[in-house]
């Protein structure tokens, strides 16, 4: 998220994070920003002023359907600290990030909470009450806003895939968007750029795709791909937009993992194993989703299977350029713990596609101040 509001043109007054080892990551690519290391619980924001812009992933173990989806009664939610980030600093508009599944139903009325709480961040929530109350209070208090004043904000909320914008992985996120009121913002979240029929087309009704790669094309077309294929060769139409990215694109360039490339972060890293539902991604489309775990690093999420059956797991330098990192990030821990960072972060080229939108509104000269 960091690297992306930085490539938009926001310069970071401060980051917060707790976790030693992606404090280390932090302080070892950017040693100018200024990387608080403690927990967002213990912070004073007011101490940084006026900023244009707080950005950040509250924790999405409490949401993701690989957890245990206790929501607001996980210690780890923090959406209270990011409504608290809004509420002392007043920013100008904020992003905040989170996985898909805190749209399920289970989480709908708290999500509403959430959102109500953003736009209204100065609303006494009250802590001797149960949130489902606190969330009547502020329905009410909706209802009736155009009598209140006070700090307030246009929220809305997006899913998006990040593979429709150019990242080479199919990585399903939630964002809240939000501008002061007082702006009057026009914003609209960013039209996606690339398409799967896009790749399709590439891959199997003109080859495009294998020429760029000096390979073959393949002489057996999926079956399920049969019908769309069929139909994007009688179109007259020409294509529109640009291809989803794979596996193979985002590697291309890189030797096989292994000592002595002199590739920073390009280690083989032993013990991957495929079992059901956990078989690794393909060279040929975005790659699953890259996962951090509970535990560490999941099995099969973070695999590459191979054309000859086998499967591997991917280094961190792979990992990094699936996540679109550029390839003089390093991340200075072990497998572990880099793979875990990974699996946690936002790709940097959708943080950055929403953050520039999100400039372009605020208008901000280069250089403005934002709190990530």
């Amino acid at each position: 998220m960091a690297l992306g509001l930085e490539g938009a043109g926001f310069d970071p007054v401060a980051l917060v994070e707790r976790n030693k080892d992606a404090c280390a990551t932090l302080r070892r690519n950017r040693p100018s920003w200024d990387v608080i290391e403690t927990d967002v619980r213990e912070l004073d924001f007011k101490r940084f002023g006026e900023v244009d812009m707080v950005a950040g992933g509250p924790p999405c173990q409490p949401f993701s359907i690989g957890g245990k989806s206790r929501g607001y009664d996980d210690t780890r939610d923090m959406f209270p600290q990011a409504v608290r980030a809004v509420r002392e600093l007043k920013p100008r508009a904020f992003l905040f990030e989170n996985v898909r599944g805190l749209l399920r139903e289970a989480f709908s009325s708290y999500v509403e909470f959430v959102r109500l709480q953003l736009t209204y961040p100065e609303f006494p929530v009250s802590s001797n009450v149960a949130w489902d109350m606190n969330l009547q209070r502020l329905q009410r208090h909706h209802t009736s806003a155009g009598r209140h004043g006070g700090l307030t904000y246009q929220v809305s909320l997006h899913l998006a895939d990040a593979a429709d914008f150019g990242v080479p992985q199919r990585r399903h996120r939630v964002f809240f968007v939000g501008f002061r009121s007082d702006l009057d913002a026009k914003w609209f979240f960013p039209a996606a750029t690339h398409s799967s029929e896009e790749l399709i087309r590439a891959k199997h009704v003109n080859g495009r795709y294998w020429r760029e790669h000096g390979l073959d094309r393949p002489a057996d077309l999926p079956s399920s791909l049969t019908a769309r294929v069929n139909e994007l060769r009688n179109e007259t139409l020409l294509p529109s937009g640009l291809r989803w990215r794979t596996v193979r694109d985002a590697l291309h360039g890189l030797p096989p993992p292994g000592e002595g490339n002199g590739i920073a972060n390009h280690k083989a890293q032993p013990g991957a194993k495929a079992y059901p539902g956990h078989t690794g991604s393909p060279w040929d489309d975005p790659a699953k989703a890259l996962k951090a775990g509970d535990h560490g690093v999941p099995g099969g999420e973070n695999m590459l299977a191979d054309v000859d059956g086998s499967v591997r797991y991917f280094s961190i330098r792979e990992s990094a350029r699936i996540q679109t990192f550029p390839d003089d990030y390093v991340f200075p821990g072990s497998w572990t713990e880099s793979m875990r960072q990974l699996g946690n972060a936002v790709p940097v080229l959708l943080a950055k596609t929403v953050a520039a939108s999100i400039y372009r509104q605020l208008k901000a000269p280069h250089g403005r101040k934002a709190s990530v």
